[in-house]
């Protein structure tokens, strides 16, 4: 509803076709989705993403749905739905793919080339994805249900387990897919910038690929605390003292094999310069501490608008990156939208055979709609939950 004020509104039900809206491409009003399928939500997470639009960092209009952390039961199915049947429960990618485009058929579903006329790339209920609603609400549609929909093989297994299952919406393959294209694998020493949320997950994906040391960084202690829960070694950021020199206490050398971002372009100084922000900070200090030849997954988001940014050039999405100290170093950079269904069926089955505890890993905290404001409000304090919005009462129940 404009910058820090997010609240409850009565909303139409769904229907299998697309109507005019906030955010909504004039090219897809109107758009009939009898591929699609109708679903009462059973949890939606808030996500750093979503704050992103709440802070007034972005172009979201106000009036914007939310929510494209989505798992449900489906109610209703379209005539050209063929597999997915009502009463399944289900995960929603957080990504709306077509199935039918080059880049879906080469899983790069993150950036499906038919579902969001201005650009490739779709969502739920976020800024320039199209306009498709979002699922912080009761009930939400779902397109190409058949190609998306991720379905849980027994129902009272996934019910009994929703509380990890619903992170494989996006934080649980966003923070995997940090860690795997930064290379980690059995042996790895893993530095995680970030213990919100998708850091957390990012590093328990590190442990569940075999990492041998896991190191987060981060100035909020509470998240600082919540990371070393689980196993994690933690550096305060607030602190003064170079992050090579730290590392090297940890592990006995100054970088480590591989390096994820989890933080994005609201990035700070470290130190004293922890006050004021510095976008490229993270990117520029992950290039610093990664071994030669070595890779960085880079999940924390970047936008090409940032109305609040601290100077121009950041504005249109222009940082200052330390491009020559990468190429030097021979490494690899992975950016870009997690491609959620290149891994979601292997998570959910980790998940199921308890290989996994990714919930607990980032203390799913459960909300009920109503207070999902105040939800808002305190995760942008700093709050070390996550949290899981359960719109019909059905995880308590």
């Amino acid at each position: 509803m404009g910058p820090g004020k997010v609240e409850i509104q009565e909303i139409d039900y769904p229907e299998l076709q697309m109507k005019d809206g906030p955010g909504v491409h004039p090219d897809n009003v109107g758009r009939k989705t009898e591929h699609g399928a109708i679903l009462k939500v059973i949890s939606t997470n808030i996500c750093g993403s979503d704050q992103h639009m709440v802070r007034g960092r972005t172009t979201a209009p106000e009036n914007l749905i939310l929510g494209h952390e989505i798992t449900g039961e489906v109610l209703e199915t379209g005539r050209d739905v063929e597999f997915i049947k009502v009463g399944d429960i289900v995960s929603v990618p957080f990504n709306i793919a077509c199935g039918r485009c080059r880049n879906c058929k080469e899983r790069n579903t993150g950036v499906c080339l038919n579902t969001n006329p201005a650009r490739p790339g779709s969502a739920y209920g976020y800024v320039d994805m199209g306009g498709w609603v979002g699922g912080q609400a009761e009930y939400v549609m779902t397109p190409y249900a058949d190609f998306n929909l991720l379905k849980f093989p027994d129902r009272d297994q996934a019910l009994e387990k929703i509380l990890d299952l619903t992170m494989l919406s996006d934080i649980f393959p966003t923070g995997y897919h940090g860690a795997y294209t930064a290379g980690v694998r059995s042996g790895s020493t893993v530095y995680i910038a970030g213990a919100g949320p998708v850091g957390l997950a990012s590093a328990h994906a590190s442990q569940f690929l075999g990492a041998a040391a896991v190191i987060v960084g981060d100035m909020n202690q509470d998240r600082l605390k919540q990371a070393q829960s689980f196993g994690c070694e933690t550096i305060d950021l607030a602190q003064e003292g170079e992050l090579q020199d730290r590392l090297e206490d940890i592990l006995g050398v100054p970088e480590v094999d591989a390096a994820v971002d989890c933080v994005g372009f609201e990035a700070r100084g470290h130190g004293k310069a922890s006050e004021g922000e510095a976008p490229a900070t993270v990117l520029n200090s992950i290039q610093a501490i990664t071994r030669a030849g070595g890779a960085l997954g880079i999940p924390g988001l970047y936008v090409t608008e940032d109305p609040g940014a601290v100077d121009e050039p950041s504005k249109v999405g222009s940082l200052s990156i330390q491009i020559g100290l990468g190429w030097s170093k021979s490494l690899v950079f992975t950016t870009g939208q997690c491609p959620v269904m290149k891994y979601h069926r292997g998570l959910m089955m980790a998940i199921l055979h308890d290989r996994v505890q990714i919930a607990k890993a980032v203390n799913a905290t459960v909300i009920t709609l109503d207070e999902a404001p105040q939800g808002y409000q305190d995760f942008d304090k700093g709050a070390s939950k996550k949290y899981v919005i359960d719109p019909n009462g059905l995880i308590n129940a």
